[in-house]
């Protein structure tokens, strides 16, 4: 997908201090990831109606209702995208009376399609240009809420590693992975600066965490998100002027 530039912008609220590595988020941040979740929950949903034809009587919203329901039973879901459709996929089918075994086999071929088509994109070549660049100079790394599959987006061989929500540790804007990316690249937390589209996910999240942070706005939706009461050290409307900036 081929990302339209706004005119440049630069604007620096607070001076970057030295930083030995940077973390990028990547939904919204290098990638326009509306149509590609869009696209993947309805070819999940359709598949669900064709399997599982009682579901046709759910419209996906009605399918999300449920998910926020067993956030309220099973807290720690809010943490894990996966683990939390899956669950929802699961008592679904069980609440319009399959069993056990249909409900564990249909929730896991709804994961299987899901997967699929979420990830069936390459990052624009312009962006991976740039991470490419970046990389010559920092590591780079990925620190993400969502569950995209880096490799087959074609970032795995542009980062050191990527972070994912999940199995204890929570999605920002908690530190928790901008923690064990400090960690991780054995740096301390001042020396890591975050690059992300969202206010609070990833200009919040990385100052509690003790992080610098750049502030993509617009992001790849091109929709711009209004500044919240933490600002970012700098924000920019355009990748690339990170090779101009840094």
């Amino acid at each position: 997908m081929t990302y339209q530039q706004p005119a440049a912008s630069i604007t620096q609220y607070q001076r970057l201090q030295p930083f030995k590595a940077i973390s990028f988020d990547l939904d919204d941040t290098l990638y326009n990831n509306l149509p590609y979740v869009t696209h993947a929950s309805e070819q999940l949903f359709a598949l669900m109606n064709i399997h599982f034809p009682a579901t046709t009587a759910w419209s996906a919203a009605q399918w999300q209702q449920l998910k926020h329901h067993l956030f309220t039973l099973r807290p720690e879901l809010v943490h894990d995208t996966t683990a939390a459709r899956y669950a929802m996929l699961h008592q679904g089918l069980l609440q319009f009376g399959y069993s056990e075994i249909q409900a564990s086999q249909g929730a896991q071929m709804g994961m299987d399609c899901f997967h699929h088509h979420r990830s069936d994109f390459t990052v624009a070549p312009e962006v991976l240009a740039v991470l490419n660049k970046l990389g010559q100079r920092y590591p780079l790394v990925g620190i993400t809420n969502g569950n995209v599959d880096a490799k087959r987006i074609g970032l795995s061989d542009v980062m050191k590693f990527i972070l994912h929500p999940g199995h204890g540790v929570k999605m920002k804007p908690h530190s928790d992975m901008f923690t064990l990316a400090c960690r991780q690249l054995a740096i301390e937390p001042s020396q890591l600066l975050h690059i992300g589209d969202h206010p609070s996910s990833d200009i919040a999240g990385a100052k509690m965490a003790g992080c610098q942070s750049m502030w993509l706005n617009p992001c790849m939706q091109q929709r711009y998100k209004k500044a919240q009461t933490v600002l970012p050290h700098v924000e920019i409307n355009q990748l690339d002027l990170l090779l101009e900036f840094l």
